[in-house]
């Protein structure tokens, strides 16, 4: 095989996601502010907060969904610049999954599953396909392959939404509000799938509200309030212990709900 010069080096650091003093404004306005943080490979983070604190818009500038304006963030060991080849590298190794699914409406269950495999990773179809059935098998779903997503649940799109993501074998997955769109009855179905991941080591960060998946498969919760990380620890002395009056009140208001 001919020497090729697009592979990224190889990620020496073993951290996942390293973010170093990282700013970012909508115009005047500084929704980021110096952010740092490390991700361990196989770590799994959960995000929380009140509205509007940055969460959503830390998690997207991860794969470059947002871009940042100071500071550096390294995905796998490689920078995310204005590089569009970069960007490019680094998608394919990070999965996302939006509150509201994003599939597209006019292909089918595996369709869905199947285009960016094609298109990305140049991957046959028939292959395609063959790794989409095991990953809609694999979030209980594969009897919903031929059906278009206007004829599932939201809790069902949301796994294919999964399901989707995996097609590309990400090293790492990314999860904004996955079941903040969807009916009570639909929320565990969605975080079974989910924590079946975290128990199989998948690098993860999740922003969510749903506490009891935080106790549950957090390796770190991380609290955000006003475009800064106020505070971080492990489940158990984050939600026995909280360090910081504003990681109380949020808490105290989210937990007696």
């Amino acid at each position: 095989m001919p020497a090729t010069n697009a592979q990224p080096s190889p990620n020496k650091s073993g951290l996942a996601v390293e973010i170093k003093a990282m700013h970012k404004w909508y115009g005047q306005f500084h929704v980021l502010k110096d952010i740092n943080l490390e991700v361990k490979q196989g770590e799994r983070i959960v995000i929380c907060g009140p509205s509007g604190s940055g969460k959503s818009t830390m998690i997207r500038c991860i794969n470059r969904l947002e871009e940042h304006q100071e500071g550096q963030i390294f995905v796998e060991g490689i920078e995310l610049t204005d590089d569009l080849k970069k960007i490019d590298e680094i998608r394919r190794e990070v999965g996302m999954c939006f509150q509201h699914f994003n599939l597209f409406p006019h292909l089918t269950v595996l369709e869905n599953c199947t285009l960016a495999p094609i298109w990305v990773r140049k991957m046959p179809k028939a292959q395609a396909e063959e790794v989409a059935m095991k990953y809609l098998e694999r979030v209980k779903i594969k009897d919903q392959a031929l059906k278009y997503p206007g004829q599932l649940s939201g809790g069902q799109q949301q796994r294919v939404a999964i399901a989707r993501s995996l097609c590309m074998s990400p090293k790492i997955m990314l999860f904004d509000e996955p079941t903040s769109a969807l009916d009570p009855e639909m929320i565990k179905e969605v975080l079974d799938v989910m924590v079946e991941l975290a128990n199989e080591g998948m690098t993860m960060l999740c922003v969510t509200h749903e506490m009891g998946f935080a106790k549950m498969v957090a390796d770190r919760v991380i609290f955000m309030d006003a475009g800064q990380i106020v505070e971080e620890n492990e489940p158990n002395e984050f939600f026995n212990n909280p360090q910081n009056d504003r990681t109380k009140l949020f808490l105290s208001q989210i937990l007696d709900h």
